[in-house]
């Protein structure tokens, strides 16, 4: 075959393979979009916060020394129940019993002061009377000894007060001392398990302080009520109420789930909401989480703290609403037709100005909605939604019930527009909404 022969054979076979391709082209236009589709019916939604967090015992306390010194004796273990008032541990009191003593004998130091300072006291009062008696009768004494007299008697008054006041700052001092040598000795708090131990006999206890974590020697809980601590986004918490139920899963119980209710919402978020940070000192946005405190009903004596959970928080149930799937919500202008906006997006190279100014604009101008297929062509229905299920929105106006929305595919209903023809494929069987039906029926 000659080389002009070839170069004719496959002009003519590209030029078919281009018109097969147009030809499709053309019918694939002609019988529409392909797209999935689903029945509007009622379901039973329920809207779920899922968060992730520990569990922790309802009440606990960190134990930490007020005093500094040694350890010399250690009453407990890790894992050990004690008692309220039971000891835990002794630090060596030598020095503090030095402190008493010596806090003892200042208070009996003070007290001879001021036993000494009312003797000079009354002998002053005696001699300003006497004094002024004698001023009184034949002038026997000079005024200037009646002055000097009665200056002696004040100047043994104000002696006498601050003898007083010395043997309550000596008394004071003493309660000082005797309240560090108590707690040499540590007791338990309240009734519950050793959950963390940090000392050991010979080490030295330093003061505890909010700053310092290694000043901590030991916890006591009550592990007979526990509550799993979870962080919930900032958006899902204004949803979230006392008293809302959830099912808690802990990673150490896989197959167990566990029943509770919410207890407590945190009024502060647990990090800032911001921080500054990269070029120019621009904000950077971070996520901001609130503690959610959700107790457990019946929590196993094998449950433990700090064990890693996730919890689904009832928020609201809606029975038999009128229900479309999530996916089938888009957005949309009034008139059903995509933002041009969006299709500079996908064409970068074509956006123009008057095309950023209407991106600016569009938030005014969103339509939530869905695609109903009629008579072959996909009908633009605005509707409002209220809570959201697991894959269904709740449908609050716009559908009636028995419409067929467009539910997939993601990329045929973000191309759609309305008006566009469209063509369905074989929806897979409803079994949710047949049970619903059954029901109904029955």
């Amino acid at each position: 075959m000659s080389k002009r022969r070839k170069i004719a054979i496959g002009s003519i076979v590209g030029a078919l393979i281009v018109a097969l391709t147009g030809l499709a082209i053309v019918q694939q236009g002609e019988r529409g979009t392909e797209v999935r589709t689903e029945a509007v019916g009622r379901r039973d939604l329920t809207a779920v916060v899922t968060a992730s967090g520990v569990i922790q015992p309802k009440r606990k306390v960190d134990i930490s020394a007020d005093i500094s010194g040694r350890v010399i004796e250690l009453a407990v273990e890790e894992g050990q129940w004690v008692d309220r008032g039971d000891l835990l541990l002794r630090i060596d009191p030598t020095a503090y019993e030095a402190n008493v003593r010596r806090a003892e004998a200042a208070v009996a130091q003070a007290q001879a002061q001021a036993s000494l300072a009312r003797a000079t006291w009354l002998k002053a009062q005696n001699d300003r009377t006497r004094a002024e008696q004698l001023a009184r009768g034949e002038d026997l004494i000079s005024p200037a000894d009646l002055d000097q007299a009665r200056t002696q008697a004040s100047v043994a008054q104000a002696q006498h007060e601050a003898a007083r006041y010395g043997v309550q700052q000596a008394q004071a001092m003493l309660s000082e001392a005797r309240e560090a040598l108590r707690k040499t000795v540590i007791v338990a708090p309240m009734s519950g398990r050793v959950t963390r131990l940090n000392i050991d006999e010979g080490e030295t206890a330093i003061v505890g302080t909010m700053n310092n974590p290694g000043s901590l020697l030991l916890t006591v809980a009550d592990l007979s009520e526990m509550e799993a601590r979870v962080q919930v986004d900032e958006t899902d918490v204004p949803g979230i109420s006392i008293g809302d139920s959830a099912a808690v899963q802990i990673d150490a119980f896989p197959e167990r789930v566990f029943a509770g209710r919410v207890t407590r919402i945190g009024n502060s978020a647990i990090q800032g909401a911001s921080a500054l940070g990269g070029m120019g000192g621009q904000s950077q946005q971070q996520a901001v989480d609130f503690e959610v405190v959700i107790t457990l009903a019946d929590p196993p004596e094998a449950l433990r703290p700090d064990l890693s959970a996730t919890a689904d928080i009832v928020t609201d149930a809606r029975k038999n609403a009128l229900a479309v799937p999530i996916i089938a919500l888009t957005v949309r202008d009034p008139d059903g037709k995509k933002f041009k906006a969006d299709e500079a997006e996908q064409a970068p190279g074509e956006a123009s100005a008057a095309d950023d100014e209407q991106r600016r604009q569009r938030n005014t101008d969103e339509v939530e909605g869905v695609f109903v297929v009629r008579d072959g062509q996909a009908v633009w229905v605005p509707i409002s939604v209220g809570i959201a299920g697991e894959r269904y929105f709740e449908v609050t106006r716009g559908l009636r019930g028995g419409e067929t929305v467009v539910s997939g595919s993601y990329q045929a209903i973000r191309d759609l527009e309305a008006g566009t023809k469209v063509r369905t494929t074989q929806p897979k069987p409803d079994t949710d909404a047949a049970k619903t039906a059954t029901k109904e029926t029955t």
